[in-house]
């Protein structure tokens, strides 16, 4: 088995970017599955056709897209993109639509391929927080989880695909007050667990973790 896994580099002013530094530590094979990383642009656009590349090259059985969710406190996998680029601040190049659609011929969204309440479960069974997440925003992440799946539905059909939040740095938290923090080790700790679960579980777990609000 083959998983292609992605991390974003640093945007925002950030120096850092968790995702990228947690994704440089995860180890290979995870449960005798090859894990290809891949580094991606916070980029409209540019984000998508960068892994969509990744997607013909290496041909992988899943793919798991990491990025940073500062403001949360566990790892976060999501359930659900939507078809929408509304952005608050630019990306890494300048670009910041408001309002667009991502693909015009798209569907209004996609949901995750992966088995994402497995994923919760596995991560919090390692001893880290965890939840199952039903808005991945409507910035680059929203943006790159549905165009991955936008390409998988219709190009690459026996692949399963997704993304997950993860939180701050500790070493970020300190210049965003009151914000939670997990160390580089951990969260590394936590995409093991959840690339674990995309190897051993076929089908996803009809787990209560659905959200109120």
């Amino acid at each position: 088995m083959k998983i292609l896994l992605t991390a974003f580099d640093p945007f925002g002013g950030e120096s850092v970017n968790p995702a990228q530094e947690a994704v440089a530590m995860v180890a290979s094979p995870i449960a005798g599955a090859e894990i290809i990383k891949l580094s991606v642009p916070v980029v409209f656009g540019k984000s998508i056709d960068t892994v969509a590349a990744a997607l013909e090259k290496e041909r992988p059985d899943a793919v798991l897209c990491i990025g940073q969710a500062g403001g949360r406190f566990g790892l976060t996998p999501e359930r659900v993109a939507i078809n929408l680029d509304d952005a608050r601040i630019p990306d890494n190049e300048g670009n910041q639509p408001i309002d667009q659609p991502i693909f015009a011929d798209g569907a209004p969204a996609y949901f995750s391929t992966l088995p994402v309440k497995a994923m919760v479960e596995a991560i919090y069974a390692a001893g880290l927080p965890a939840s199952l997440s039903n808005t991945a925003g409507t910035y680059v992440c929203n943006h790159l989880m549905y165009g991955v799946l936008y390409h998988i539905s219709r190009r690459f059909p026996s692949t399963r695909g997704g993304f997950m939040h993860v939180p701050y740095l500790h070493e970020q938290a300190l210049h965003h007050p009151g914000s939670l923090s997990l160390s580089r080790q951990d969260i590394a700790r936590g995409i093991e667990a959840a690339l674990r679960a995309i190897v051993e579980s076929e089908t996803d777990r009809r787990s209560a973790l659905g959200a109120e609000h």
